[in-house]
């Protein structure tokens, strides 16, 4: 699918105004839409590796499509663990793609809260802004963490559509423009109990491996993708290793590989790039796109470790 359907399309995806509907209904044809579900509930049951392979093999064809994708099947995974009857009824229907998520994380991303939720008699109320929505026109729900004055952390799924408490901002990005990413506003903006997927003690502290690892799978399939246009080339082995010490999931290393799966990305674009010449800036060639998805790969949910390693792999900051 990568090759034959996301490929193929990359570059006219890339300039379009948001991701055209009929990939993202492949994915869904595919049953790619439930790879992390339960087989009861129509969805495929992977384990993690093949997960972070799928998303991996996606992304060398085309980041936009496979960000919009990725966001719906960890959704998936919190509708699933869900101790709420309404949301875990959902799940077939996400499983099948005929409802498809995107998220909002506001309220989780350390520091003081961007989204704050209110306890009322039938529910809560959020209000504050989660500034990185994407796929909007291509959701139908918004896997939405807000925090209370009380320290809990409340994750929702909330509609897709603009209204009196829900407003939204099209960000102009320098790469995947065509995820429609917004940021959201939201006034007291009501979410029922059954709309809950959890309530739990809010805590700091570093990511777990495993979002770390499905983060850097996404730049791993623009360098893959860098790769296979350039032939053989010592990046491949580079490509080998690294991606074998990510799936060793040791959380001493994981923000250190997590940033340099980044910086091999952009680096492997840059050598497409200049393989390529002076057609690299004319916007019909693969390689430019691949410079501005590997951009992205290097700075999309960096945590302060990833951070701090790019920024001493670059020469720009001390050891920590």
């Amino acid at each position: 699918m990568a090759d034959e359907t996301l490929f193929p399309a990359a570059l006219a995806t890339d300039a379009a105004d948001v991701v055209p509907v009929e990939l993202l209904d492949a994915l869904a044809d595919a049953g790619l839409y439930g790879l992390t579900g339960p087989a009861a509930s129509g969805g495929l049951g992977a384990d993690f590796p093949t997960a972070c392979a799928v998303v991996e093999a996606l992304a060398s064809g085309c980041l936009t499509t496979t960000f919009v994708w990725v966001q719906h099947i960890g959704v998936v995974l919190a509708a699933t663990a869900s101790q709420n009857d309404e949301v875990a009824a959902l799940v077939p229907s996400l499983c099948r793609g005929e409802r498809r998520a995107g998220l909002a994380l506001g309220g989780a991303v350390p520091g003081p809260p961007l989204l704050r939720a209110r306890q009322t008699g039938d529910g809560w109320t959020f209000t504050g802004t989660s500034p990185f929505v994407s796929g909007w026109r291509r959701i139908d729900l918004i896997h939405t963490a807000a925090r209370s004055d009380d320290g809990r952390l409340v994750w929702a799924l909330i509609d897709a559509s603009e209204s009196e408490t829900l407003t939204i901002h099209r960000l102009d990005l320098a790469a995947l423009n065509a995820t429609a990413t917004v940021r959201t506003d939201l006034r007291e903006h009501p979410v029922p109990d059954e709309r809950v997927t959890s309530v739990s003690p809010y805590t700091e502290g570093s990511p777990p491996p495993e979002l770390l690892r499905i983060h850097a799978a996404l730049p791993l399939g623009v360098a893959a993708r860098c790769c296979a246009l350039l032939g053989p080339t010592p990046l491949d082995e580079e490509l080998l290793r690294l991606r074998a010490e990510l799936d060793r999931l040791d959380p001493a290393s994981m923000q250190v590989s997590r940033g340099a799966s980044g910086e091999l990305a952009m680096r492997a674009a840059a050598a497409l790039a200049v393989a390529t010449g002076s057609r690299s800036l004319v916007r019909t060639e693969h390689a430019q796109r691949l410079v501005r998805e590997a951009l992205f790969g290097l700075v999309y949910a960096l945590r302060p470790g990833s951070r701090q390693a790019l920024l001493e792999r670059l020469g720009l900051a001390p050891p920590a």
